[in-house]
């Protein structure tokens, strides 16, 4: 099938109505089903090319957005997906959705890796310590059934990991999963948790947050990971950088947070975009 190209291909800088593109980066991580529900999908991908995004890499969460993920990118040849159970979506019948995971290899479209996955503490119920206590064990059980999958599709694996990094590295560790296929996403943590990614040789990738005042461990993480194997993303329509933190976010500001990040570690925009680049689409195989 005949996928349609919605990039500019430019490989300098733009000025695009006030917002600066670097050509040729990649959103590791973003979900555009909340923008198809919106009906701005054209819209989002057509400002994503002008900001001179070459690559995005929209991640499943649920049954809910898998198909359409996989429809989209037998239409765009510059979207990538993902399938997997976001551990907030985790339910008693987990084991339904994760029987759906596998087909998708079969597809001649088949998913770049398998996530997003993991563990969340921060959306447990507060005043329930019971509930709490059997979703999180939910999530523990579809993390472990999914990193087993992935072991055995030998893919690579998004985490999804907040308020329980040593849980999700003991898990991972548990695995057998190959660690140089494993990214946090979004990781918002700090040098001493990504020297733990580091010695076991898996990825941190990094949103808008990196962008923020209070966010200097972040920063500091970033720089001890490198600029090697450093990836960036939106996890759009969350966590907008600055100069839009608190708006809803989409892929065309990943330019804001390219350009921080190349003053960050000192580069010029087009080394950025090229070592950025390489990373993501080695990880995640892009052709």
């Amino acid at each position: 099938m005949n996928r349609t190209l919605v990039v500019l291909g430019l490989r300098s800088i733009a000025v695009l109505g006030g917002l600066v593109g670097m050509a040729g980066i990649v959103d590791s991580h973003t979900h555009l089903h909340s923008f198809a529900l919106k009906g701005v999908l054209d819209e989002t991908l057509e400002a994503a090319a002008e900001a001179g995004l070459e690559r995005l890499v929209t991640v499943g969460t649920d049954t809910d957005d898998w198909d359409f993920y996989a429809d989209l990118a037998e239409r765009y040849s510059q979207i990538d997906y993902t399938v997997g159970i976001h551990p907030c979506h985790v339910e008693a019948d987990w084991e339904d959705a994760f029987s759906l995971i596998e087909p998708f290899w079969s597809r001649a479209g088949k998913p770049v890796a398998l996530g997003e996955i993991g563990l969340d503490r921060f959306h447990l119920p507060r005043n329930d310590e019971a509930a709490a206590k059997e979703i999180f064990a939910l999530q523990v059980a579809a993390c472990e059934a999914q990193l087993q999958l992935a072991k055995q599709l030998d893919a690579p694996v998004v985490i999804h990991s907040r308020g329980a990094f040593e849980e999700c590295v003991e898990l991972i560790d548990a695995s057998g999963v190959d660690w140089t296929k494993v990214v946090f996403h979004c990781f918002s943590e700090g040098p001493g948790e990504m020297k733990q990614l580091l010695d076991r040789g898996g990825f941190g990738s990094f949103t808008g947050v990196i962008t923020f005042k209070n966010a200097e461990s972040v920063r500091e993480a970033a720089k001890l990971q490198g600029l090697d194997r450093l990836m960036i993303e939106t996890d759009a329509p969350y966590l907008a950088p600055m100069p839009k933190r608190g708006k809803p976010n989409e892929p065309a500001y990943l330019a804001y947070t390219a350009t921080y990040c190349a003053e960050l570690f000192g580069v010029s925009p087009e080394e950025f975009a090229e070592k950025t680049t390489g990373r993501a689409k080695a990880f995640y195989s892009l052709g």
